[in-house]
C-alpha cells in the first residue's frame, strides 16, 4: 500500500471520527465510501455479520452498535430522517475483519481500528507487519502447489526439497538454503523463510509460481530438467531485483513470522476488552449536509 493512500485514509477516518464524552465513534454511512463500498445495501450485509462476530466473541452488539437517526438534507432543501448506525471502535474493526480481504481500504481499516494510539506511523508499521504475515503465507501456499507439481511428475517427496535448495542458491548468489540459515541465524529446525523480509518473501513465492506454471505448460517429467526450470526462475527474480540495487542475501534478517503472528493476534484478543461502549438506546443527529 503506498505511502499517499495510507495518508488519504488516514486524515480521512481521523475526520469522520465524533465523540460522545469519552467514547469515540464513526457512523456507518459516513465510513460506507471509505471501506470501498459503493451501494448501501452491500454494507448493510457486512454490519450483520460484524453484528454476529461480536456476539461471539462474548460482547453485547448493542455496545458497539447503537442505531442512530439523522436528519439530513435532501437536494430540493427539504429535511427527511435516514437510519444510520454508530459504531465503536471495536464494531468498525469487526467490519473491516469481515470485509474483502483484497480490498486496499478494508486492510488499512482492519489496522486503523486495531490500533490505539492512532499515529500515522504506528498504522504504518503495523500493516507492513501484517503484509509480510499475507506474503509468508502466499509462500506457503505456492510452495504446497509447487511441491504438489512436483510429486505428480516424479511421484517422491524427497525431489521437492532438492529442487528448492537449488532454487534458494540461484537465487542468493550461490548461497545455499544453508548457508543463509546460518548467516542470518535460524534455527535448524525452522524453515528460513520465517526470518526473510518481505521483500525476499515475495521473491521466493514468484519463483515458485513462474515454475509451478511453466513444469505444467510445458510437461516437465524429470527432476534435472525441473531442477533448471526452478533455478532458472529464481535467476530472473534475482536479475529485477539486482538492477534495483537489491541483492537478497545482504539483507539482515526480519523478525521470526511467529512472535509477529502472536502478537499480532493478542493484540486483537485485547481489543474487545479495551473497547468503550457506547450508551443504550437509539439517538438522533443533525446532519446538514445534503445526501
Amino acid at each position: 500500500m503506498n505511502r499517499d493512500l495510507i495518508t488519504r485514509l488516514f486524515r480521512s477516518f481521523e475526520a469522520l471520527a465524533h465523540r460522545e464524552g469519552e467514547v469515540e465513534y464513526w457512523l456507518a454511512r459516513e465510513l460506507q465510501p471509505l471501506f470501498g463500498y459503493e451501494r448501501w445495501e452491500n454494507f448493510a450485509t457486512l454490519l450483520e455479520r460484524a453484528r454476529t462476530a461480536c456476539e461471539k466473541a462474548g460482547q453485547a452488539a448493542d455496545d458497539h452498535f447503537r442505531e442512530v437517526t439523522k436528519m439530513v438534507s435532501l437536494g430540493s432543501g427539504a429535511r427527511r430522517e435516514l437510519a444510520d448506525v454508530a459504531l465503536t471502535r471495536y464494531a468498525a474493526y469487526l467490519i473491516a475483519q469481515n470485509g474483502d480481504p483484497h480490498k486496499e481500504e478494508i486492510a488499512f481499516a482492519q489496522t486503523y481500528f486495531a490500533v490505539q494510539t492512532r499515529k500515522q506511523e504506528l498504522i504504518e508499521a503495523r500493516l507492513e507487519e501484517i503484509e509480510r504475515l499475507e506474503a509468508r503465507k502466499g509462500l506457503a501456499a505456492s510452495e504446497k502447489e509447487l511441491s504438489g507439481v512436483i510429486f505428480e511428475r516424479l511421484r517422491e517427496h524427497e525431489s521437492f526439497a532438492r529442487i528448492r535448495s537449488k532454487g534458494d542458491a540461484a537465487l542468493f548468489g550461490g548461497r545455499t538454503t544453508r548457508d543463509m540459515k546460518k548467516r542470518l541465524r535460524v534455527p535448524k529446525s525452522r524453515p528460513l523463510a520465517d526470518f526473510l523480509p518481505t521483500i525476499t518473501i515475495k521473491a521466493k513465492d514468484l519463483a515458485n509460481e513462474m515454475t509451478a506454471h511453466n513444469v505444467k505448460t510445458r510437461d516437465l517429467g524429470s527432476e534435472s530438467t525441473i531442477t533448471s526450470e526452478h533455478v532458472g526462475s529464481n535467476r530472473e527474480v534475482r536479475a529485477a531485483l539486482s538492477k534495483r540495487g537489491i541483492k537478497p542475501e545482504q539483507l539482515p534478517p526480519a523478525e521470526d513470522v511467529r512472535k509477529l503472528e502472536r502478537r499480532v493476534e493478542a493484540d486483537s484478543r485485547k481489543l474487545p476488552a479495551r473497547a468503550p461502549r457506547l450508551r443504550k438506546g437509539k439517538h438522533k443527529r443533525d446532519d446538514k449536509r445534503p445526501t
